[in-house]
């Protein structure tokens, strides 16, 4: 029970901090603070969605940044088309990459283990190199966005606190969202399959389906990051599909608690606020950086939930 009670107060003054940060940022005139939360709100959103699949689903994938890219890239075409409209963009957003994942999920279920996970980076690698071969749309040098979607007067994403707390309005709706699906029958058979999926599919579930499903739910969400992401730093370029990005979503997922629903937001303000402290220090931050995160996958079990677990019960 204190166990419960310690993860639950961590998690409680996270988001009250989270939700009191821009009043603190108006107060103290510190406009940086503001802009960093907001990239890290939408890249734990990110790492949120990656944890429904990688956490709950067992399924290792790395190529997670690839929705990111398609996310971000459809506000960044439709407005260099002319279209600026967020009712639009947004929906195409989603619906490019809900449309990838399929295609990228009908394929690599097929497989299972490292294969799994080769087909996933392949995947993702692809869209990078489509994305940098795109002259129209900028290529290597990426697209510059230079209006952000626009609501018709009912949010002005051009206004830091307003973009702030839709961010965080879409974070929470995705967290609320992956805690009905894991306690549905839905995500209890996906949870399921994670754990045997012989005997589940003895059973008679058909485990190729109910993996699909969540694994387009999964590049859905990311594919709302991806949007959120263009808005927020007015540009979108095929760096943010690299396999490296893959690797800092996973890397967040773990750092928090994979499988846990607010581990994976913990895991991306410790991993971005450490990476924002030491790349201020040293360039070689990463030197640093490594090996902290060695320390505490090796030593902490269950990432930083599970050393609040543990820190309760002793």
């Amino acid at each position: 029970m204190k166990s419960l009670t310690a993860s639950k107060a961590v998690t409680a003054l996270m988001l009250a901090g989270l939700v009191l940060l821009p009043l603190y940022s108006q107060l103290s005139g510190n406009i940086f603070i503001l802009t960093l939360f907001t990239r890290i709100i939408i890249l734990a959103l990110a790492a949120a969605s990656l944890n429904l699949i990688m956490g709950f689903g067992g399924m290792m994938s790395f190529g997670h940044a690839a929705y990111l890219g398609i996310g971000g890239y459809a506000v960044g075409m439709l407005a260099q088309e002319g279209v600026g409209s967020g009712f639009i963009q947004f929906p195409v957003a989603l619906a490019a990459s809900a449309i990838y994942a399929l295609v990228i999920g009908a394929l690599s279920l097929r497989t299972r283990g490292v294969y799994f996970i080769m087909i996933t980076l392949a995947f993702a690698q692809m869209a990078y190199y489509v994305a940098s071969g795109l002259a129209r749309y900028g290529g290597d040098d990426g697209l510059t966005v230079y209006k952000r979607s626009d609501f018709s007067g009912l949010i002005n994403l051009s206004n830091r606190t307003q973009f702030y707390y839709l961010c965080l309005a879409c974070l929470l709706g995705v967290v609320f969202l992956i805690w009905r699906i894991v306690n549905s029958r839905f995500g209890l058979v996906v949870q399921g399959l994670r754990s045997n999926e012989q005997r589940m599919q003895a059973i008679g579930f058909p485990a190729k389906r109910y993996k699909l499903v969540c694994f387009v739910i999964s590049g859905t969400m990311c594919g709302l990051a991806g949007a959120l992401l263009a808005n927020n730093t007015d540009f979108v370029s095929p760096a943010v599909m690299y396999w490296t990005r893959s690797g800092d979503l996973m890397v967040m997922v773990i750092l928090g608690g994979m499988g846990t629903l607010f581990g994976p937001i913990m895991g991306a303000v410790v991993f971005l606020l450490l990476e924002e402290f030491l790349s201020q220090i040293t360039e070689y931050w990463a030197l640093i950086m490594g090996p902290l995160l060695l320390l505490i996958v090796l030593f902490g079990r269950g990432g930083i939930m599970g050393l609040l677990g543990r820190a309760g019960r002793g």
